[in-house]
């Protein structure tokens, strides 16, 4: 028999201030839960804006602090960018995958192919500090999803979300760049369709997918940096068996395009 579609949900936690240094992101979503007279219940999953978690870890550098290598000015002069910026970019690399039209491609200590390595200057604090990404966001969301667990007693599962660009397709999506308390992926191998066809290479990004549908709530300008999706039967992750974004990460023998 066919399995039911889901219904889901997706419940915006707005926040009231602003995330700074030290700040506990777990307490600051129990508090803007209790301002919207919200609840999570088992089931629930969290997703949460990697910016908010980057401030609060004091992934902050400021950019009047960089002193930028004659490469880095002459690129940015040629294409209007600010030198500091591709400075901290590439500091932040591992490799540089792409640097074409003003367009700098990297890939990230984390394993991330993504534009600038994910350093970020809007919606941080007007242009003074740069942001990087959490230096390990799969802890990150495991350090949430403890301090969660340990207040509410609930297991729920948090993502923690960036916006990537992708080859070939215009705009942003959100990604799971942190994943804690669930499969980041869904293997359909080994099962057959509704048509009885075995499936041979099927695996679902579902915490990409989770964390792409929480982009639509969680926009750039609602000052909204975590969400509640509700209804989606996720695979939960043992400890055996630990879940993490590092899984959504295709490894490099199985790259056709490395």
């Amino acid at each position: 028999m066919k399995a039911p579609a889901q219904e889901l949900r997706i419940i915006p936690i707005p926040f009231s201030d602003e995330i700074m240094p030290g700040d506990s992101i777990a307490q600051k979503i129990l508090q803007a839960l209790a301002n919207q007279k919200l609840n999570l219940i088992q089931g629930d999953i969290l997703v949460v804006k990697h910016k908010i978690v980057s401030k609060a870890e004091g992934q902050l550098i400021e950019l009047d602090s960089i002193h930028p290598s004659a490469a880095s000015g002459a690129w940015a002069r040629r294409y209007n960018l600010d030198a500091r910026v591709t400075e901290v970019a590439l500091a932040e690399s591992k490799r540089i995958v792409r640097r074409k039209r003003g367009v700098l491609i990297t890939e990230t200590r984390h394993g991330f192919i993504c534009a600038n390595s994910g350093v970020d200057v809007s919606n941080v604090n007007g242009g003074s500090h740069a942001l990087l990404l959490p230096k390990d966001p799969d802890a990150s969301a495991a350090g949430i999803h403890r301090e969660l667990k340990k207040h509410l007693h609930l297991s729920i599962p948090v993502i923690i979300s960036d916006s990537f660009g992708r080859p070939w397709r215009e705009g942003l999506t959100e990604v799971a760049i942190g994943v804690a308390g669930m499969k980041p992926l869904h293997d359909y191998r080994g099962r057959s369709d509704s048509h009885g066809y075995p499936l041979r290479i099927t695996l679902e990004a579902v915490a990409d997918e989770l964390a792409s549908a929480a982009g639509l709530v969680c926009g750039k300008l609602a000052r909204t940096p975590a969400c509640i999706i509700r209804g989606f039967a996720y695979q939960s992750a043992y400890k055996k068996e630990k879940g993490s974004a590092k899984d959504l990460i295709r490894p490099a023998k199985t790259d056709l395009f490395r």
